[in-house]
């Protein structure tokens, strides 16, 4: 697998799942946030969100791949006919970007959390607590789906925190509305094609 990883840890940040948080439409302006669990503030546009939606995309790409535009927050399932259905996505705070191209490796239902240990002293530094383990269920951070990427700690997954769709605050992990991944879970097979630009 041909990856640039900047930095490899998972994302974190879940709550309870809202059932209208597909039409929820975010404003475009510049959006304060404090990246991943630290207590420093930084400020970046929020790119707008429309919910899920079947858009013309031309792509060298076989019908069932995957790409996520990681500038553009966007993830596209490749349709046949220059079509993909497209999904709004939180990516990787500054520091915490990838690219490459890999397969789906393992699909999960309500996921297990067990985050690597260089993000539990991490946050440690900044008198934050993680758990070594967590079970799958509405409090665990990788939401009601997750794709894992080839033998790596990526995964694509949901989330509960809509304020999370169009921004980068991930430790590098692909986020999606629960709803969303639901739907992008339900359509993925095992070994299906995932590049990240």
């Amino acid at each position: 697998m041909r990856m640039s990883v900047l930095a490899a840890a998972l994302c974190a940040g879940f709550v309870a799942p809202s059932a209208v948080a597909a039409q929820i439409k975010f404003s475009p302006d510049t959006f304060q946030i404090y990246g991943g669990l630290g207590n420093s503030p930084t400020k970046q546009p929020r790119l707008q969100y429309r919910g899920m939606r079947t858009v013309d995309f031309q792509t060298g790409l076989s019908p069932g791949s995957i790409v996520v535009r990681t500038y553009a927050r966007k993830l596209y399932y490749v349709l046949p006919g220059g079509k993909a259905i497209e999904y709004g996505v939180g990516v990787g705070r500054e520091g915490f970007t990838w690219t490459g191209a890999n397969q789906v490796s393992r699909k999960a239902e309500w996921p297990d959390w067990r985050p690597p240990r260089v993000m539990i002293e991490r946050e440690a530094v900044k008198g934050h607590y993680i758990p070594e383990y967590m079970p799958g269920g509405p409090d665990n951070p990788l939401g009601a789906r997750a794709l894992y990427i080839g033998d790596t700690e990526f995964r694509i997954h949901g989330t509960s925190q809509p304020w999370s769709i169009g921004l980068a605050v991930s430790s590098g992990c692909i986020r999606m509305l629960n709803e969303e991944v639901i739907d992008l879970y339900n359509r993925v097979q095992i070994g299906t094609l995932v590049v990240v630009e």
